[in-house]
């Protein structure tokens, strides 16, 4: 294995990842044949690889002559090795090769969840316990990335295909690329390059180019609904009865009090109706337009151990399309900013 070059600024003795050699890598992945590719994305591909001793891994070869790409890489490289936790993947080392820069990561077999969700042929493979404990598992790795782990880091791109299974479809929030790190005391922040995936970003993030931990929060909410549906947020109108978009067909059915109708339909039979109005009703709080209205995710870390919501906050979520949302308890608002 070759040592690193420490001038490329990534190195750091104390790591808790390994750099791995190109010359390990190459042989890993069949010389980064066609044949073993995971996916593709905007900035490089994933293969499924085999180091020696026939470790399964999966490399991401990120594109060659981009600043972005290097961007991502460093950031990736750099945010990962200080985050450790069951709902966020693993990187196991990483790899400089002239202009060759390479990811090494845990292997999951389950693929991403755009994978299951969005397929005809897959999707009733995630039953609702499948889907729910995977909601509950996002959510958990949200807790950790905005309040738990040393820093408070803002994902920026969360989304189905950034969610990986692994052999017991356990989610692990994947891509780190765009993230960022907040200082103690920093609420938000701006910028002009706005990067991320449109449908998935908050509004005062796509027009405005201002994200905090709330941006991460309408991304769940989408997620969330997208989980619960089976649609995507950019479905065409004649899939959600001609309404401009995912989030005002939720809103109107949850309305006129046909939630149910929002469900997919391969879930009728597994589905729990007090959980499946509980995830339409969170979906819709995070996807609100103000954020300082949008909750924190640690409140629905709470909630979800709270069996049943409702009872435990002795209150109800007040919706109306204006994107009023309000749980109260004993006449107090718990989702403040």
């Amino acid at each position: 294995m070759l040592e690193p070059d420490s001038s490329d600024g990534l190195y750091d003795e104390n790591s808790i990842f390994l750099w791995i050699s190109y010359e390990d890598i190459v042989p890993a992945t069949d010389g980064f044949s066609n044949s073993i590719v995971l996916g593709r994305g905007g900035f490089g591909i994933v293969y499924k690889g085999k180091l020696e001793g026939g470790k399964e891994v999966a490399v991401k070869r990120l594109t060659k002559c981009s600043d972005q790409g290097m961007e991502h890489f460093r950031n990736e490289v750099v945010l990962i090795a200080k985050l450790q936790h069951r709902n966020l993947v693993r990187l196991l080392g990483y790899c400089v090769h002239g202009a060759e820069k390479l990811l090494i990561y845990e292997y999951l077999p389950n693929k991403s969840l755009d994978y299951f969700l969005f397929d005809d042929a897959k999707r009733s493979m995630l039953d609702w316990p499948a889907r729910f404990s995977i909601i509950k598992g996002v959510a958990k790795g949200l807790v950790y990335l905005h309040h738990d782990s040393r820093m408070t880091i803002i994902h920026r791109d969360l989304k189905a295909s950034n969610i990986l299974l692994d052999a017991e479809l356990r989610p692990n929030i994947s891509d780190f690329g765009i993230a960022r790190i907040f200082g103690d005391n920093q609420q938000q922040a701006n910028t002009r390059h706005v990067v991320g995936t449109y449908g998935y970003m908050s509004p005062e993030y796509a027009m405005e180019g201002i994200f905090s931990v709330k941006s991460d929060t309408y991304s769940y909410g989408i997620l969330l609904l997208e989980i619960v549906s089976g649609l995507k947020i950019s479905s065409p109108q004649h899939l959600i009865r001609e309404f401009p978009n995912l989030i005002d067909y939720a809103w109107n059915l949850l309305k006129e009090g046909n939630s149910r109708d929002f469900l997919e339909t391969v879930l009728l039979n597994s589905c729990s109706l007090h959980q499946e109005s509980l995830c339409i009703h969170i979906a819709l709080s995070c996807v609100q337009g103000s954020p300082s209205a949008r909750p924190l995710m640690s409140l629905w870390s709470l909630c979800w151990k709270t069996r049943p919501c409702h009872s435990r906050y002795q209150g109800s979520l007040r919706i109306s399309l204006e994107g009023d949302v309000k749980l109260k308890k004993r006449g107090r608002t718990l989702l403040t900013a």
